[in-house]
């Protein structure tokens, strides 16, 4: 049984090792395990989660260093296979610190995870595991939006089924064809996770507490919205909880959010208030967002641990939710 399965992208980040930089002057590349869902699985692994995730890359060269980094992390890599005639997807982006990281999804006609199919779903595994990841990205296209309807199936509302909002306007043809279909599966998790932009998306508001309310509304237990800069707010139906950010110097935010599931994830399964549990995931995030890369880059626990004694939770700026890969 795992602590935490994810679904959905997987890919290679392609990142400058040049900042401030225009990617058409970038003269050297660092080559990184990319894509939100597998970036949370690897973060869960720091923490110390037992963490698989089930993808599919193409039958290319790309695909064997996929699996030798998910396995270098401690990934379970059991539930990735090829999918032929199509390339494992690589991300290209800018860096151009504390805020703007242009990216390019190189995913067309269609990336190999959006080929995942109901039928080739482990039932079993997506039925013990302790908490079910899966992202909005995932329902942009078939059969993966079937293979993700499947998998909540299986779920039937098990704690804890969460639902990263994750919007990438690339992927849709526009945002009422998102916003439907998250609709369609906000009844059927019981944690949503979204930045400003994703929750407006998904219910129509940037207010957090409406937002955050708006969601509780169709159907989880508990809702967390991502304020970057200001930190995080989160609620259920008894409590509302909003730490701020924890102050670092920005290098790439693309990460964060990402490092944030991870450490979510254990809050969720240690039973923390959310408090601590949202205190301890900024901490995570932050060091993410201080460094290059995303999945290479997420700390363990006691480094998250670490940078949490060494600050005053009360700065007006600095890396909170951060952005999901």
């Amino acid at each position: 049984m795992l602590d935490v399965l994810t679904i959905g992208r997987v890919g290679v980040d392609i990142y400058p090792l040049q900042v401030g930089v225009p990617l058409a002057d970038v003269e050297t590349f660092g080559r990184f395990l990319g894509g939100s869902p597998t970036n949370v699985a690897v973060a869960a692994s720091r923490q110390g989660l037992r963490a698989g995730v089930i993808t599919r890359t193409g039958a290319d060269a790309f695909a064997a260093y996929v699996h030798r980094a998910l396995r270098d992390f401690g990934v379970d890599d059991s539930q990735v296979h090829p999918v032929d005639g199509l390339l494992t997807p690589v991300t290209f982006c800018e860096i151009f610190p504390p805020d703007d990281f242009p990216l390019w999804f190189y995913r067309t006609p269609t990336a190999p995870d959006l080929q995942i199919r109901p039928e080739d779903l482990d039932g079993d595994a997506i039925a013990s595991a302790r908490i079910f990841w899966l992202t909005g990205t995932g329902l942009c296209q078939q059969p993966s939006r079937s293979a993700h309807a499947a998998a909540l199936a299986i779920r039937a509302g098990r704690p804890h089924t969460v639902l990263d909002l994750d919007y990438r306007p690339m992927f849709w043809p526009d945002p009422a064809a998102a916003t439907a279909a998250i609709a369609e599966v906000l009844p059927r998790v019981t944690v949503t996770v979204g930045n400003l932009d994703e929750v407006e998306v998904a219910v129509g508001t940037r207010d957090p507490e409406r937002a955050a309310g708006l969601l509780l509304d169709r159907g989880p237990r508990l809702a967390v919205v991502k304020l970057g800069p200001d930190g995080v707010l989160a609620r259920t139906a008894t409590e509302t909880v909003q730490v701020p950010p924890v102050p670092v110097r920005v290098l790439n935010g693309l990460g964060a959010g990402d490092a944030f599931g991870g450490a979510l994830c254990l809050g969720l399964l240690r039973g923390w208030s959310l408090e601590r549990t949202l205190r301890f995931a900024n901490a995570a995030g932050a060091i993410v967002a201080s460094r290059l890369a995303c999945s290479a880059a997420m700390p363990d626990r006691a480094e998250t641990l670490a940078l949490l004694q060494t600050v005053e939770p009360v700065p007006s700026t600095g890396a909170g939710g951060g952005e999901d890969r």
